[in-house]
């Protein structure tokens, strides 16, 4: 039951960061909390408690030889499971405040890459790339990184 209550919070606390960065990029505010680590700091220790408590010696023994169906097995396993979104939260919510943060550096356009990264993180990297590689082509003042 700890594991759903887990995976329904990480779920909910990470949207408003996610709705800062696409709906009001430019906020002071919002500038403030996507410059602090916060966030990754609670999400890394709920990561962190989810590890530990979702792991046992076999589980471990299958995870350090692991085939696509051992795998497929171990994350049917709720524990492994809500571990396993815990670490997309962060990686993806770690990814898009990357590309939100060399938005403002470059004055780049990201709520599209911003978006991609939420729902499907390295398709909004892939956009974030492409966004920085075309950009110069319209907008020649700035610098391709």
């Amino acid at each position: 039951m700890v594991f759903e209550y887990i995976f329904n919070f990480g779920n909910l606390f990470v949207l408003p960061f996610w709705a800062l960065m696409v709906l009001l990029p430019n906020w002071e505010v919002t500038r403030k909390i996507m410059a602090s680590y916060i966030p990754f700091v609670v999400l890394a220790a709920l990561y962190v408690y989810c590890f530990v408590a979702s792991l046992d010696p076999d589980k471990l023994e299958e995870f350090a030889n692991p085939t696509l169906a051992v795998l497929a097995d171990l994350f049917s396993d709720e524990k492994v499971m809500t571990t396993g979104w815990v670490h997309f939260l962060v990686m993806d919510l770690f990814v898009g405040r990357w590309i939100y943060l060399q938005g403002q550096e470059k004055q780049l356009f990201t709520r599209h890459s911003l978006a991609l990264c939420l729902f499907a993180g390295p398709m909004g990297l892939l956009s974030h790339v492409v966004t920085v590689w075309i950009t110069p082509l319209f907008k020649p003042s700035v610098e391709a990184a």
